[in-house]
């Protein structure tokens, strides 16, 4: 289930916010730049699709965002376990990238979930917003604004990325432990952090 959990900066002891409603979530980060909105999801896309079927799929959705926003790249990655002796490694290399606080100076960060999950937490005045993002949902963190991203242990997603820069992900990071403090994807996923 989609869901918003806000805590103040200095750790997640005080819950500000906690809700699964889509226009509340909407609502809450908009003031703070981000976008949030869900697509429809299409049932008939598997979850390990590739990027030629996810893009037939989302056509619709994928030319009215380019034609708002401009942006130059739009690309499909995933990560689906495989079952090979390597697959731990990588799925742990892959996970450790995004874990560390990083901003983006030259563009936005704008993820469509195809399949999958994953948590978003953005680190913006003062509160830290963990914004767990499911298949469906779109979320577009403004560039300059300081976050990290969990997948989990396991990751297990399909997302289409869009780029106003044709250079793609390149992140600054803030040295910052502040990730270390707060629930991760695996234990907000298993519904134990309140």
């Amino acid at each position: 289930m989609t869901l918003l959990t806000t805590w103040p900066e200095a750790g997640p002891d005080t819950v500000v916010r906690r809700t699964s409603d889509p226009a509340e979530i909407a609502a809450a980060l908009a003031p703070i730049g981000v976008r949030f909105e869900q697509w429809p999801v299409r049932e008939d896309v598997p979850a390990d699709a590739d990027s030629d079927t996810v893009f037939a799929a989302y056509r619709t959705e994928i030319d009215k965002l380019n034609a708002e926003e401009g942006f130059r790249t739009v690309d499909v990655v995933a990560l689906h376990p495989d079952g090979s002796p390597e697959w731990p490694a990588k799925a742990a290399a892959a996970r450790q990238k995004f874990l560390a606080e990083h901003t983006h100076d030259d563009d936005d960060e704008v993820r469509f979930f195809v399949a999958g999950a994953g948590i978003f937490y953005l680190h913006v005045k003062g509160e830290v917003h963990a914004v767990y993002c499911e298949k469906g949902d779109l979320l577009g963190v403004p560039r300059g604004t300081t976050h990290w991203f969990d997948m989990g242990t396991s990751p297990a997603f399909t997302a289409i990325r869009f780029f106003h820069e044709e250079d793609g992900w390149i992140g600054n990071f803030t040295g910052s432990p502040i990730a270390d403090r707060f629930p991760d994807f695996d234990e907000i996923h298993a519904g134990s952090a309140a």
